[in-house]
């Protein structure tokens, strides 16, 4: 019997992107795992490296994160040239105007003597060249998460996003393998883009691939059974808690990491489960919102708190537990997009 090929889950953020090859018939601590930098943090690199040189960029690709924009700004500030062609530039902005306007040229051919670099959040000639290095087989399935805020013209980005946890809540009976896309919504430009490098195969926002991560691991799974509980993944960017019960999502609470401490974290989150944190607060402060549906009595008011990310140090010291789901909390999102397809029924192997 032949065995089943692997599938190629990543996790990409703005600090790292988090990497397993997963084996259906293999035991999660006998498959493949990496971290590494991720592709934007990659990319700033090549930049900083080309505006030390004095040499004139260009980029070309897709629409990946803008964990490079500060290099960006840096080689346009010390004089250099910068240009884009356009499907790149919305790795940059959704307004190509107003990017014009800061001074980075718009073109699809190279300029003469600028060092042409790729945007993209997946490279299928990296990682061809690196599962070869490494004597690993290619995957028969790519399957990914990143974060995006979608393309929302006419509205604020960070409002749009939180749709998307809206209609997690209120239309998909808050089933968290519902916003693991075989059809990406239109307005999730940068996960399109990733799900077509990848050729063809489900994405997802970091945040849900987050809640699913936590579900992948037994011990919480069936924690979630007998008793809510409030997961929270602090992250380099974004802060996102979820309440769980029963395999549902009760309620999202979502900030930019940069914007928050301990303390107020703690005090918005015992807010958050106790109903009275608006979406308007955190909005408001720059963040993205919180909402949560009337919470059932049998879930006993959320109150066991697990912290994952890698910015988790956050709330050491405070009354909340570190998991590490799968063996690697680094690896959580990347186990979630496995727990993603089990729950949709496109993994029958057993974990």
């Amino acid at each position: 019997m032949t065995a089943p090929s692997p599938i190629l889950c990543l996790d990409i953020g703005s600090g790292t992107q988090d990497v397993l090859l997963y084996y259906p018939d293999r035991e999660i601590e006998n498959c493949p795992k990496l971290v590494l930098p991720a592709p934007a943090r990659a990319l700033a690199d090549k930049i900083r490296q080309a505006t030390a040189k004095g040499q004139a960029v260009h980029l070309y690709g897709s629409n990946m994160g803008g964990g490079f924009h500060s290099a960006m700004k840096a080689h346009l500030t010390a004089g250099l040239p910068f240009s884009t062609t356009r499907a790149a530039a919305f790795s940059v902005a959704d307004d190509l105007l107003a990017l014009s306007a800061t001074g980075v040229v718009i073109r699809e051919d190279c300029p003469e003597g600028a060092l042409a670099l790729l945007a993209a959040d997946y490279d299928p000639a990296f990682w061809a060249t690196a599962l070869d290095t490494l004597g690993l087989p290619r995957p028969g399935l790519v399957v990914a998460c990143a974060q995006d805020h979608g393309f929302h013209p006419g509205q604020s980005n960070r409002r749009g996003r939180f749709v998307l946890w809206e209609k997690l809540l209120l239309e998909a009976e808050g089933r968290p393998e519902s916003l693991l896309y075989h059809d990406v919504p239109a307005c999730f430009t940068r996960l399109a883009d990733l799900q077509r490098c990848t050729g063809g195969g489900p994405v997802a926002d970091t945040g849900a691939a987050a809640v699913l991560g936590g579900l992948f691991e037994p011990a919480i799974r069936r924690r979630t059974h007998e008793k809510g509980l409030t997961l929270v993944n602090i992250g380099n960017s974004h802060t996102v808690a979820f309440l769980l019960f029963q395999g549902r999502v009760w309620g999202v609470y979502e900030h930019h990491t940069g914007l928050i401490d301990a303390p107020r974290l703690w005090n918005q989150l015992a807010r958050f489960r106790a109903g009275s944190l608006s979406f308007e607060e955190i909005f408001d402060d720059r963040g993205h919102g919180a909402m949560r549906l009337d919470l059932p009595q049998a879930a006993g008011g959320f109150a066991d708190t697990l912290v994952i990310g890698p910015r988790r140090t956050m709330l050491e010291g405070y009354a909340a537990e570190f998991p590490a789901p799968g063996g690697d909390m680094m690896l959580t999102g990347s186990f979630g997009l496995v727990e993603g397809l089990r729950l949709q029924g496109r993994l029958h192997s057993p974990l």
